[in-house]
């Protein structure tokens, strides 16, 4: 072994041992150490190597000794004081008002419960086996709770209203096949569809999709909002995102429209959570009403998240996600922040007339100047794509990419 690592090389310690005089006394080095050591089999290096499983039994044998006299030591409880485990739903559910789901189980005489695919505010999704129509189908079981209840008949009706004008399935929108009630819980059945657009992006390491998929996911969500935006129907989806966008066909670009369980007819709304946060669109962050153009912006923001592989406005509360959407697109119009009950939620009025962002506390974050992070740069339109990773790949020129921003601008809209 060589001397630069601090040891001394084999012939200076062949010439110490040459040189008794040098070494100090072996006798005065054992009375050095302590008695307990000198045993090699109670040595602490021996118990953390050689003994290292019985040093950790015995360490664990005394800890389960302690804890066992602690318990030994409390009185037990009687039936007076033992809090009593609450029965829901006659044992059905647990207590979250969710339908304790267990695999095998048939119900009806028709469906076999095979597993878990799904848990949300609404309720549970579970994959079965339909033995009457025999295929595999999703049931999505909702709470057993009023609220719930009530929420699902709206999604039911609007559910059964769009099977109605869509009989040849050819507008991209999931489809109910049938509903019942099952141990008090409303059941809807849907065909089994395969992972979502969420899913997908998580497949690519968060790197996108190309152009031309996404473009494929476009045609089809845009035929969907038209289907939806027909004057019969008149639907607002309210909670488009990748998440509730799935594939048909995990090998193919066919895709359905899920989660319509927040859909309403557009009047002048009331309800101010909707949206997931990061394809919540400004009207809705601003409190002013909405119709089915807000379904519009969240496609916007869906389309750039599965070629960037990143959502274009993630933030992490409503103040900073208006602040990233004033980043890419400017300050809205003055009229409109005139007209929006929650605009000094994020904006000030100027003295000299006109609006400027407010200063958040809260918020650490730096923003970028209202308008200069240019989706132009997001999306990599001359420099070869996001993060320049589509350089020289067929369909990714900088005039495909212009169509895509220009199509994406027109989506992001203040005033749609």
């Amino acid at each position: 072994m060589s001397s630069q690592h601090g040891h001394a090389p084999f012939s200076s310690i062949q010439s110490m041992a040459d040189h008794p005089q040098i070494l100090p006394d072996l006798s005065v080095l054992q009375r050095r150490i302590p008695l307990t050591f000198r045993d090699s089999a109670t040595a602490p290096l021996r118990k953390l190597s050689v003994d290292l499983i019985k040093t950790y039994k015995h360490i664990n044998e005394g800890s389960y000794a302690k804890k066992k006299r602690r318990a030994q030591q409390v009185p037990p409880e009687d039936s007076s004081t033992k809090k009593e485990r609450k029965v829901y739903n006659e044992g059905y559910d647990d207590d979250n008002y969710d339908y304790i789901v267990k695999s095998e189980e048939r119900w009806l005489e028709r469906y076999e419960i095979d597993s878990l695919i799904g848990k949300g505010s609404f309720g549970q999704g579970v994959k079965a086996y339909d033995h009457h129509d025999q295929e595999w189908v999703a049931i999505k079981i909702i709470k057993n709770k009023k609220a719930f209840l009530n929420q699902a008949q709206i999604e039911l009706r609007l559910l059964e209203l769009m099977n109605q004008h869509d009989t040849e399935m050819k507008y991209y929108i999931v489809h109910l096949k049938r509903h019942f009630m099952f141990r008090s819980h409303l059941c809807l059945v849907f065909e089994l569809l395969s992972y979502n657009l969420y899913d997908l992006l998580r497949n690519t390491n968060f790197r996108g999709v190309s152009l031309n998929l996404t473009r494929k996911f476009a045609q089809q969500l845009c035929t969907a909002l038209l289907f939806l935006a027909t004057p019969e129907l008149s639907i607002i989806h309210c909670d488009l995102k990748p998440e509730n966008i799935l594939l048909c066909n995990p090998k193919r670009s066919a895709i359905k429209i899920g989660g319509e369980g927040a859909g309403l007819a557009p009047q002048p709304q009331i309800y101010q959570y909707i949206q997931s946060r990061f394809y919540r669109s400004p009207e809705v962050l601003l409190g002013m009403p909405y119709d089915l153009a807000i379904d519009m912006w969240s496609l916007g923001c869906i389309l750039v998240e599965m070629h960037t592989g990143e959502p274009l406005f993630s933030g992490s509360n409503e103040a900073d996600q208006m602040n990233r959407i004033v980043e890419v697109l400017g300050l809205p119009p003055p009229h409109m922040l005139e007209q929006a009950p929650k605009a000094r939620k994020y904006f000030d009025k100027l003295p000299e007339g006109g609006w400027a962002l407010k200063k958040n506390k809260e918020i650490k974050k730096e923003y970028k100047v209202p308008g200069t992070r240019r989706l132009h740069e997001v999306l990599g339109v001359e420099s070869g794509g996001p993060g320049g990773r589509r350089a020289g790949e067929l369909g990714h020129s900088p005039s495909d990419y212009l169509k895509f921003k220009d199509l994406v601008l027109r989506m992001l809209d203040y005033e749609p």
